[in-house]
């Protein structure tokens, strides 16, 4: 395949984590085909995520701008033909995204298993085995270019900061930390996407770190719970801004502290340092969402925690009781981490 008759459209219409891990796959394209173009297909609240990758040629988005007045079926059908895609990679399995692509006149369009929908529009599939073996998300994401005969040579996620960007990351940094003090930031919230602490044992970590001379701590959230917001010494940077503001300001911290989230993965990406709370379920495992690229460190339940104590449900689980995850336990592994 000449590299100018490569046109990859990547559709990635979920979560902020996951098209975080989606962002190795453009790269790994253009290392191969550097003439090739490659667009990405996202919703409008994750866009933010692929502004200025270098590996990017276009961003498409699945719903518009205006949320009031969104794209039909057919207006997306007719933006996504103009540009002609030689292959479309569709990483979550969606009935309405498999005929779009289809009526799009993209002649190879790879999938994530076996959906009927995807046997009658003719599609390839990529099949994750039910998860055996278990590897990272972002290592699955690439089996879509391992189809087209690309063996990627690194899954790490990358977001990438202009130049003006990396001034106000840089200004922001000596707003929060005048005096040079540690940024650690901690995101509270996970949208029950991910076991989490509860909010109170998250009140306790984050008095707890503020009472450390050499510390500011940055709370994350881009809405925070009530019980979290107007604590003493406490800065709230990220209410109300967009996500790629927020990002611009994730970039500033020394460390970020959450559960598996976005947030978490926004963090990698930017090669910021992390402390994340785990589940050792197949589904929640560090193995499959752990942080890629950066400096990790990893908090689990004690060995039998999840068959003795946990509800069995990571929407639901809080890492409380015998064995689980609480404040006292988090904060000397801070310690620890920052040499502290």
């Amino acid at each position: 395949m000449k590299n100018n008759n490569l046109k990859v459209l990547v559709a990635r219409i979920d979560r902020i984590g996951d098209v975080v891990l989606s962002t190795p796959i453009p790269r790994e394209i253009k290392k191969s085909y550097p003439d090739s173009f490659v667009s990405v297909l996202v919703r409008n609240y994750t866009k933010d995520i692929y502004l200025n990758n270098p590996n990017i040629d276009e961003i498409i988005l699945f719903e518009g701008k205006d949320e009031n007045n969104p794209k039909t079926f057919w207006q997306l059908v007719s933006e996504i033909r103009e540009f002609k895609f030689s292959h479309a990679f569709m990483l979550l399995p969606n009935e309405r995204l498999n005929w779009i692509l289809f009526f799009s006149g993209i002649p190879t369009r790879i999938g994530v298993g076996h959906k009927l929908y995807q046997f009658l529009s003719f599609s390839k599939y990529v099949d994750r085995k039910k998860y055996i073996p278990l590897r990272h998300e972002a290592d699955y994401c690439l089996d879509m270019v391992r189809k087209i005969g690309i063996e990627p040579r690194s899954m790490n996620p990358e977001i990438f900061l202009s130049a003006d960007e990396k001034v106000k990351r840089d200004e922001m940094k000596v707003k929060l930390s005048p005096n040079r003090e540690i940024l650690i930031g901690i995101n509270t919230t996970s949208g029950k996407s991910s076991p989490n602490l509860t909010i109170e044992e998250y009140r306790k970590l984050i008095i707890q770190l503020t009472e450390e001379i050499n510390i500011r701590v940055v709370v994350t959230d881009n809405n925070p719970p009530d019980e979290i917001k107007n604590i003493e010494k406490v800065i709230y940077p990220n209410i109300g801004l967009s996500l790629r503001e927020a990002i611009i300001n994730f970039a500033a911290l020394d460390v970020l502290i959450s559960a598996s989230t976005g947030p978490m993965q926004i963090c990698a990406a930017l090669k910021v340092p992390t402390i994340s709370l785990f589940c050792p379920l197949p589904a929640c495992s560090p193995k499959l969402w752990g942080p890629l690229g950066n400096n990790p460190e990893i908090i689990l339940p004690e060995e039998n925690y999840c068959s003795t104590v946990c509800p069995g449900d990571p929407h639901i689980c809080d890492f409380s009781g015998k064995g689980g995850i609480d404040s006292e336990k988090v904060y000397p592994r801070i310690k620890s981490f920052m040499n502290l």
